[in-house]
């Protein structure tokens, strides 16, 4: 069995392609992970994420200790079996999660004491326990326990938290259980304070993790912020480790996180928008709601090869949504999902070609685009009834 490391093949300015090896399969970077918080990609059994190329999905902590709980996972086999993915899967460590619960947890340098949102029942998470049950689980990657601050906050209100995290990082580092190509990430804190995130990268190196993550960002900053922030963070983090943004985000976000250095995403947008009837697409953002898409016999996307566009047109996509039935959400998911793992096979064949900022350049005036033209969009293929 090959030991947890990410090797690079290609830069492209500070943008990597590489490839991320472990225990259950290599995963080519850049790429998405399809979130999968409760064990489930949303709408999506596992053979149609399987069918859009991804590599790697994610699940969380805080969800699946609640409900069925760590323990009866681990009694059937551990989250791959129960779940039906053979692939690497990433657990978010549960801060996020508990520290958005509000008035419902206690915070304390030891830990965070909550109650359920499911029953009200009370609950603790600790560095040390996140980490056992992200092992129960039996997570490709795990998570450090962090805290989580609210933005916008004061610079010493976000210090604090940064270093609690910190602090937290080296107990969960104690608590994990080395194991031949399984690996734990560090995660950056400190809002979008340039000095702060290097102190965080500085405590991260200094205990020596196998990936990081950049954690604290796309909580309403705005892009540019954003951008401003990983110019400033990345450059300082190993070259040689996986990096990680987590809960991001629109192609753009994307993309222009991965010419800043990044090599790994989640979010739960193309899931969510394809549960409310928008469809990501090289020429922009659809929605099959729309009166406009009622008799239009055309594909989604003349470029997708997913299920909702090969077998089936806008105007039956739209009929289901008008409907409320749950297939409208189902195929849209699965095209979303499909977009997207595609958008990074793109970025990551551009680094390879070293000509990722004119690709770069043709997919933002293409999402400007907003859609094919009757004349761009080829004829529709209308399938035969098997």
């Amino acid at each position: 069995m090959s030991r947890f490391h990410w090797t690079c093949e290609s830069t492209d300015g500070a943008a990597r392609a590489g490839m991320l090896h472990t225990a259950h399969g290599p995963v080519a970077t850049p790429t998405f992970m399809p979130v999968g918080t409760v064990g489930t990609v949303k709408a999506m059994t596992m053979d149609a994420v399987r069918s859009t190329g991804a590599g790697i999905v994610l699940g969380n902590t805080y969800h699946l200790m609640l409900r069925p709980g760590a323990a009866r996972v681990r009694a059937l086999g551990g989250l791959h079996r129960f779940m039906d993915w053979s692939g690497p899967i990433l657990t978010d460590s549960g801060g996020f999660q508990v520290m958005s619960l509000g008035a419902l947890r206690r915070l304390d340098q030891d830990g965070v004491t909550f109650r359920s949102h499911i029953d009200g029942s009370e609950h603790r998470l600790t560095p040390e326990s996140s980490t056992g049950i992200q092992h129960d689980l039996d997570a490709t990657i795990t998570m450090c326990f962090d805290e989580c601050p609210a933005l916008p906050a004061p610079p010493e209100a976000i210090a604090a938290s940064m270093r609690l995290s910190m602090r937290w990082a080296a107990r969960s580092r104690e608590a994990y259980v080395q194991r031949t190509g399984y690996g734990q990430f560090g995660i950056v804190q400190g809002g979008t304070e340039t000095d702060l995130r290097a102190e965080s990268v500085k405590a991260l190196t200094d205990i020596g993790f196998e990936g990081y993550a950049i954690g604290g960002l796309a909580v309403g900053e705005g892009q540019e912020l954003m951008f401003a922030t990983l110019d400033t963070t990345t450059p300082l983090m190993p070259q040689d480790k996986p990096r990680y943004l987590m809960g991001v985000g629109t192609p753009d976000d994307l993309l222009g996180s991965v010419q800043r250095g990044v090599d790994m995403f989640d979010c739960v947008m193309p899931t969510r928008a394809g549960r409310t009837a928008r469809a990501y697409t090289e020429r922009g953002t659809l929605n099959l709601r729309n009166a406009r898409h009622a008799t239009d016999a055309r594909p989604i996307s003349p470029h997708c090869d997913c299920l909702a566009c090969t077998r089936h047109s806008r105007a039956y996509l739209h009929h289901l949504f008008r409907a409320n039935e749950i297939l409208g959400p189902m195929l849209l998911t699965w095209h979303n999902i499909a977009y997207y793992q595609r958008l990074m096979r793109q970025i990551r064949q551009a680094i390879m070609d070293k000509n990722l900022e004119a690709t770069a350049a043709r997919m933002r005036s293409e999402w400007a685009a907003q859609d094919w033209t009757e004349d761009e969009m080829p004829q529709p293929h209308i399938p035969p009834i098997p």
